[in-house]
């Protein structure tokens, strides 16, 4: 598992540089072995205390080289690690950078708040200058008109099957005022 994480974290590149390393110390290792029997592990570029403030400024090769050695604290008994490395390992593996960086920075969606707000608001003034700048509706429009056509289709006896000149018609007829 940890593995697969390892993997998905570092490039590919960095990937085919550790492979030729490997190649390279395999291939070395029966003349070094007999020159140093000891080896040392690199250093860390930042101390594990001080992981989270410094990772987003950290090159690729940095990060990886600090990802090695907290494998290898990892590979101890958990009860050894100081708190400030089980903190590095914890932000090296489930930190928000990388995949998992947030979408939105804090205090974006206050804006995107605001900014919708404001454009619904723009909208509704856009709405009522127009509405003010019209013209009147035209008098076809009001209750008196739709009443004398209502008149005007009974004196006509228009639609004497279904319509308003049917017997025990009870709709409205044309008036759509309420």
């Amino acid at each position: 598992m940890q593995a697969a994480a390892r993997l998905a974290r570092i490039p590919r590149l960095a990937i085919q540089r550790t492979a030729a390393v490997r190649c390279m110390a395999t291939a070395a290792s029966h003349v070094s072995a007999s020159a140093s029997p000891s080896s040392t592990p690199k250093q860390s570029v930042i101390p594990l205390g001080n992981v989270e403030a410094q990772w987003a400024n950290l090159n690729q090769d940095d990060k990886s080289l600090v990802i090695e050695q907290l494998e290898e604290l990892q590979k101890k008994d958990w009860k050894q690690l100081s708190i400030d490395e089980k903190k590095a390992a914890y932000y090296v593996a489930f930190g928000p950078h990388g995949p998992r960086t947030p979408i939105h920075p804090p205090g974006t969606i206050l804006k995107i708040f605001l900014g919708t707000m404001g454009l619904v608001g723009a909208a509704g003034a856009l709405f009522l200058a127009l509405r003010q700048m019209a013209p009147p509706p035209p008098k076809t429009l009001t209750k008196e008109w739709e009443e004398a056509s209502n008149e005007r289709a009974i004196e006509q006896k228009m639609n004497p099957i279904t319509g308003i000149t049917s017997e025990g018609y009870s709709g409205k007829g044309f008036v759509q005022h309420k």
